[in-house]
């Protein structure tokens, strides 16, 4: 198999993990929290989405948040974005990078969005479009893409088809993400076979869930087809509000662990990662689940 020398790790904990929290965190905690991720050395760092508060509840202060974070050069900060009225917002609080998002499942994409797939293109195209003009670059999200809570198993020319719209408009970068956790090696080889006829391996980045604990198996199938860029969130905070089942996201603690023992350069530091989701966990109320994490203190499963 192919190790990388160097892998990127994006992490999504503020986003992706705090928008599944059923409490929510106080805006100066969420601050802090971003705050200190920004000292571990994580070159990029996903802080809240400007989706309106009815839908994403506990991201209610993304344009506070946004606003009170100490920026550190070198971090990319990024955000979701859903719409024109969302950009709005994210442009005032100017974050360095917007993303976009959509489903290659037509419920899961319903459910999420609120619309149909084909309804949600030229909103998405908009959105880019100017986030462009605004000198900001733009990642794409689909999800669903190993399986959907809805339809089930869902058909590669679905996912090629969003992903070539996607990057029609103008993204730099496309996270492909098993929504669910449902991925295995097998298939995250196959997806990508297909995929990377089309699109090349940099401008490729995958989001997995460890739902069912394939996660880290998956991530060592995505470096022998040459992916080197994962999303991940720190304790394995996360899950879909619009997928039943869906858990945690990839530990970003459970992959640096792997990536260190094998040599693999991230330039985070595992003591300051460690303290943060610390931090993070005394604000939850709850404990978080990621194997390294437990582990380093002491805790079992």
């Amino acid at each position: 198999m192919k190790w990388p020398k160097a892998v990127t790790i994006k992490e999504v904990g503020p986003r992706d993990g705090l928008q599944n929290e059923q409490s929510f965190i106080k805006t100066e905690d969420k601050i802090t929290f971003i705050n200190q991720l920004s000292q571990t050395g994580l070159p990029y760092i996903e802080i809240t989405s400007f989706v309106h508060p009815k839908w994403i509840p506990s991201l209610a202060d993304s344009f506070e948040v946004a606003m009170g974070i100490h920026r550190v050069e070198g971090v990319t900060y990024g955000a979701l974005v859903p719409n024109m009225k969302g950009l709005e917002k994210a442009l005032k609080a100017n974050i360095d990078e917007v993303s976009v998002f959509m489903s290659a499942s037509e419920t899961h994409n319903k459910r999420n969005i609120n619309k149909t797939i084909e309804d949600t293109y030229p909103i998405i195209k908009q959105v880019v479009h100017e986030a462009l003009a605004s000198g900001k670059s733009v990642r794409g999200y689909v999800s669903t893409v190993f399986g959907c809570p809805y339809e089930g198993e869902v058909a590669i020319r679905s996912i090629t088809e969003v992903s070539e719209k996607l990057f029609e408009m103008g993204i730099s970068e496309l996270s492909l993400g098993d929504t669910i956790g449902v991925a295995n090696p097998k298939q995250v080889q196959e997806i990508l076979t297909v995929l990377l006829k089309r699109f090349p391996s940099k401008s490729l980045a995958l989001h997995f869930h460890d739902t069912r604990g394939t996660a880290l198996a998956n991530v060592i199938a995505s470096f022998d087809m040459g992916i080197t860029t994962f999303d991940s969130s720190i304790g394995g905070l996360g899950g879909c509000p619009y997928a039943p089942r869906a858990s945690g996201n990839l530990a970003t603690d459970d992959l640096l662990f792997m990536l260190d023992g094998m040599e693999v350069y991230t330039g985070i530091n595992k003591e300051k990662l460690h303290q943060t989701a610390l931090f993070i966990q005394g604000k939850i109320d709850r404990p978080l689940l990621s194997h390294n994490f437990q582990a380093d203190n002491g805790e079992t499963r």
